[in-house]
């Protein structure tokens, strides 16, 4: 792992568009726009213009860091679909990185990260010592899986509350700590991100045969 790699990391998992570029430990520039749509229109203008801001251009980096959820379903494939492409063209590795390992991005161990999945639910992980698998559970069954004493994340709270257990912030802002998770891993075997999908697709499938695609 170089210590001054540039690492340009992003995410569209939720009502968001989020930009963060780093270099090394240092942060270069970073942006975090609120919306409920229109994320695959602004993403690429957005990683533009943080990237003019840091200073850098597409030739710098040294890695792409997308987030791969969970979240919106249609958010999660934007930017990791922008991230194979990119990753192709400029030939350069794309890191995924997941909403969990980014929330838990420089806080002490053991951890438990907790999401909001909405319909009194929630995703959560453990990080104590060892990570363990993401899950979705009902927000009345979580409190008994928490390990640890450290609870973060946008649902936190009313476990914390439930538990006594101490409530942390994140560190980081989102895409900031995408990019600085992906500096750990860079160098290593990393596979081509894919969506992390924990709860499954809300759209029906349709009931028309497929398409034939040709050989």
């Amino acid at each position: 792992m170089r210590s001054d790699a540039v690492i340009l990391g992003f995410d569209t998992s939720a009502a968001h568009c989020a930009a963060a570029l780093v270099q090394g430990d240092t942060l270069l520039a970073e942006l975090h726009e609120d919306m409920a749509r229109g994320q695959a229109e602004r993403l690429l203008p957005l990683l533009e213009q943080v990237l003019s801001m840091g200073g850098k251009g597409w030739h710098d980096l040294d890695a792409l860091a997308v987030g791969v959820g969970p979240g919106n379903f249609t958010g999660i494939r934007i930017a990791v679909s922008a991230a194979r492409g990119l990753s192709l063209g400029l030939n350069v590795p794309a890191i995924g990185v997941s909403v969990f390992d980014a929330r838990a991005e420089g806080l002490p161990r053991p951890l438990c990260v907790v999401e909001d999945a909405r319909r009194d639910e929630v995703y959560m992980q453990n990080f104590a010592p060892d990570p363990d698998t993401a899950q979705m559970l009902a927000l009345a069954n979580a409190p008994a899986l928490i390990n640890g004493a450290a609870v973060t994340g946008s649902a936190a709270q009313a476990l914390a509350d439930l538990t006594g257990a101490q409530l942390i912030a994140p560190r980081f802002g989102l895409a900031h700590a995408i990019a600085r998770a992906a500096l750990h891993r860079l160098g290593q075997s990393n596979p081509r991100p894919a969506p992390l999908y924990i709860r499954p697709a809300d759209a029906a499938p349709s009931s028309q045969p497929p398409v034939a695609i040709l050989p």
